[in-house]
């Protein structure tokens, strides 16, 4: 053998013990984490835990950023950025055109009707009465469910929890907790158990599709009534005000005072029996702190992580989200809200590490969407943005010419059900070339409204008759013909609705711009190195990822591909 060979192998063969030495005990299949932990926080847009992160504590956020795989370029690809979507896109590792679920609602074809996305009326609630309360009921979104069941079956593909079940022969206990139960529901998947905040009883419910009765311990933490206790109460700062960032802008114009919760601090939540009491509750930290406790029962008296069958955790927490709509992400009150959240997420971590050790556990947290700044606080910064009023789009002098021009009386457009448009059953009665011609005009003219990006007939998408640019890529992962509207609409940057059926709110999501898209995504625990990763990925990488971790199979409609930072190489 050459001396110049001898010395090349000799180099190699100290590389390798360097590469020994140097590269990670990551997760791996061979020994999976006892635990699996995956936390979405509801509207939590990429920037926002780097815009407090001197004022966290050491548990929260910072022991996530601190000892775990920190992706800081992760967005949503689809463009409808909603809540449901999120979730089951982060469940599934699947696009909305594939899992189906392209909107918070959508309007069923054959009976035009809006459809609640986990509406099942099967599967009524355990808790007679817990449904929803329409009288009290702020979320729009919600208002829109016609029947008191709830189930996954509009998930059209398996979740990575499903996977799991079906990896371990149903031996993994798989629960998902959340006040939303479409948080819930979407991350337990079809194999496993949802348990939701009923604003109506103020208990935790589920629904026949899961339970046929309820545990002992849930009717035991029912009965402790947890959410009366903050009855004549109220949300008071965490820290004094001149300290916060936001501390000299309490009360703004654009922020929204529901039922005497008023703009400034404190929020008082009223008595525990005031119509808008537990509406209130999650609107303040209240929620996530009610959600946190139920987490910590049913880790406690389900026994998860007590086997060497790895278990699955969703818990998602929708304060931020609620607190965003009425106050905006720029506020004092989310600002308040997200060093709250910092405390709920040491004090779950810490009962984890304490039950089962966060070195058995592999946790994932990331958010369902982000979420775009009030049209009020980005004029006050020179930044265009507005609110527009899909309403009033039928009266506008365009489709009025163009009801003329295709000889349509009476309504051109029946509806706006975000982000879809819905053309009149006159147009939908009409033949197909004569239907496609008027939606593409209508579309043609939408485009032109202030406040309108894009609109595109679904005609349109399901032929491909349109151009190739990103933005209508992300409409496309969006797009399910048995699902999606007539017209696909897009608002321009900073524009969105604020007004739903009365109900007025400072800021939405649901647009496929970066603010709404732009989301954390945190792999720690369970052996994962600690570190920084600044190429984009996407959410439907997390599924595929989990699946790769534990060695289970894709879920079925999983188009994302596997972070090979998290896994053992």
């Amino acid at each position: 053998m050459s001396r110049r060979r001898n010395a090349c192998l000799v180099r190699l063969a100290t590389l390798a013990v360097l590469l020994t030495l140097v590269t990670p005990l990551h997760v791996s299949a061979d020994n999976p984490p006892r635990l699996i932990l995956q936390i979405t926080v509801d509207q939590l847009r990429g920037d926002q835990p780097s815009r407090y992160y001197e004022r966290f504590g050491e548990g929260g956020f910072r022991y996530l950023w601190e000892h775990g795989a920190v992706y800081t370029d992760a967005h949503h690809n689809h463009a409808n950025t909603e809540t449901v979507v999120g979730h089951t896109t982060l469940a599934t590792g699947a696009t909305p055109a594939a899992h189906g679920m392209v909107g918070n609602n959508w309007v069923d074809r054959e009976t035009g009707e809006t459809v609640y996305n986990i509406e099942d009326a099967r599967y009524r609630f355990l808790t007679p009465g817990a449904g929803v309360d329409a009288r009290t009921e702020i979320d729009p979104t919600q208002r829109a469910a016609r029947s008191e069941g709830r189930s996954p079956s509009a998930i059209l593909v398996s979740t990575f929890s499903d996977e799991l079940a079906a990896h371990t022969n149903g031996q993994a206990k798989i629960f998902g907790v959340s006040v939303k139960d479409r948080g819930a529901v979407s991350m337990a998947g079809h194999a496993g158990t949802a348990f939701w905040f009923s604003k109506a009883s103020g208990e935790f419910v589920t629904s026949t599709y899961y339970l046929g009765r309820y545990p002992d311990w849930v009717n035991e933490w029912n009965e402790r009534d947890l959410a009366s206790g903050y009855g004549d109460g109220e949300w008071q700062l965490l820290h004094p005000q001149e300290t916060y960032l936001f501390g000299d802008s309490d009360d703004r114009s654009w922020e929204t005072d529901l039922a005497g919760f008023g703009r400034t601090f404190p929020h008082p939540w009223g008595s525990a029996d005031g119509k808008y009491f537990t509406t209130l509750l999650t609107l303040s930290p209240a929620g996530d702190e009610l959600t946190l406790d139920f987490a910590k029962a049913l880790l406690e008296n389900e026994g998860l992580g007590d086997d060497t069958v790895p278990d699955y955790l969703s818990v998602s927490f929708s304060s931020t989200d609620y607190v965003g709509h009425m106050f905006g992400p720029s506020s004092l009150e989310e600002e308040d809200n997200l060093l709250r959240l910092d405390r709920v997420l040491a004090e779950l971590l810490a009962y984890v590490d304490e039950k089962i050790g966060l070195e058995h556990t592999l946790i994932v947290l990331s958010a369902d969407h982000g979420g775009p700044d009030t049209p009020g606080y980005s004029n006050s910064l020179s930044i265009p943005g507005g609110y527009v009023d899909p309403d009033s789009w039928d009266r506008e002098s365009a489709i009025t010419r163009l009801k003329r021009e295709f000889g349509v009386d009476g309504e051109l457009i029946e509806r706006y059900q975000h982000p879809y448009l819905y053309m009149s059953p006159q147009v939908a009665s009409l033949g197909d070339a004569e239907r496609e011609a008027i939606e593409r005009a209508v579309a043609a003219e939408l485009a032109r409204f202030p406040g309108v990006s894009l609109a595109i007939s679904s005609r349109a998408l399901e032929y491909g008759n349109h151009p190739d640019t990103e933005l209508i890529r992300a409409v496309l992962r969006n797009f399910n013909p048995k699902r999606s509207g007539d017209i696909y609409v897009v608002f321009e940057p900073n524009w969105f609705i604020n007004d739903f059926d009365g109900l007025t709110v400072a800021s939405t999501h649901g647009s496929p711009w970066r603010y709404d898209t732009f989301v954390p995504v945190v792999f720690a625990g369970s052996g994962i190195r600690p570190q920084r990763i600044h190429r984009r990925i996407d959410t439907v990488d997390v599924a595929r990822t989990l699946a790769a971790c534990l060695g289970t199979k894709p879920p079925s409609g999983a188009t994302g591909s596997v972070l090979h930072e998290v896994l053992t190489e």
